[in-house]
């Protein structure tokens, strides 16, 4: 990992962090971090204050796709091979969901339907066809969320949901926002089958929110360093577990 994603990495799990104390862990100069730091600001990922950096707001996904860039990107391209071309898909929003975005994005004859204006905005160059559903707009997440999102979904029946989580505990998939979770289970319900896209980091801990009971998910795609116990109660609640490599990334 570069010296900036260590920094970006090292202020979002801290939230806010003193130069001296990045220069010191780093062993570079504080006149170095403060550039780095200018450079991450300029990119949207962090907020500069006189002597110290704050994470963004937690919802930020460009602040968080950076952070373990490498193994979500590796779970992305995972989750793509589920995907044949033809096919329509709907994704939630997240920073693994937008970066399988960005590898579907590429390939032609496939339709992304997303609440997402962040992967809306994200895949704008790519060459499958993306809709938008319409509803109540989020700022912070760069989603839509209501019920016209239940509506506008309804207009689609699609193969395979892709979402992000917040948790795992006690055989049900949580999240931290309400207006959220309901957004994803009226997706869930015009898909044939829904895809969990998750650093194992995830399955630690439980949201605040039910998001989807285990049986309504066919398919886990996370990285080798969740635990065994984890991956087992996953595989003996009926899903397929897959698993990429988190190597590289500290």
């Amino acid at each position: 990992m570069d010296r900036r994603s260590t920094i970006l990495q090292l202020i979002n799990e801290a939230d806010r962090v003193e130069v001296t104390e990045l220069a010191t862990r780093l062993g570079v100069s504080q006149v170095t971090i403060r550039k780095d730091l200018n450079q991450l600001q300029s990119q949207g990922l962090i907020r500069r204050e006189h002597g110290f950096a704050e994470a963004m707001a937690p919802d930020n996904l460009l602040s968080r796709l950076a952070v373990h860039f490498d193994a979500k990107q590796r779970i992305a391209q995972a989750a793509a091979q589920l995907v044949d071309d033809g096919d329509t898909v709907m994704i939630e929003s997240g920073s693994c969901c937008a970066l399988l975005a960005t590898e579907l994005a590429k390939r032609h004859a496939i339709t992304i339907v997303t609440n997402s204006t962040f992967i809306a905005d994200y895949v704008r160059d790519g060459t499958a066809r993306v809709v938008l559903l319409g509803g109540d707009y989020e700022p912070e997440a760069q989603v839509t969320v209501g019920p016209l999102v239940a509506q506008c979904a309804k207009v689609f029946h699609a193969k395979r949901l892709f979402i992000g989580v917040d948790g795992y505990a006690d055989g049900e998939f949580s999240g931290k926002d309400l207006a959220r979770a309901a957004a994803v289970r009226a997706m869930a319900g015009r898909c044939d089958t829904t895809v969990v896209l998750s650093e194992s980091s995830k399955f630690e801990r439980a949201g605040s929110v039910s998001l989807l009971p285990a049986a309504a998910v066919a398919t886990v795609v996370t990285d080798d360093r969740i635990a065994p116990a984890t991956k087992q109660a996953l595989v003996a609640a009926g899903i397929t577990v897959t698993l990429t490599s988190h190597e590289g990334d500290t």
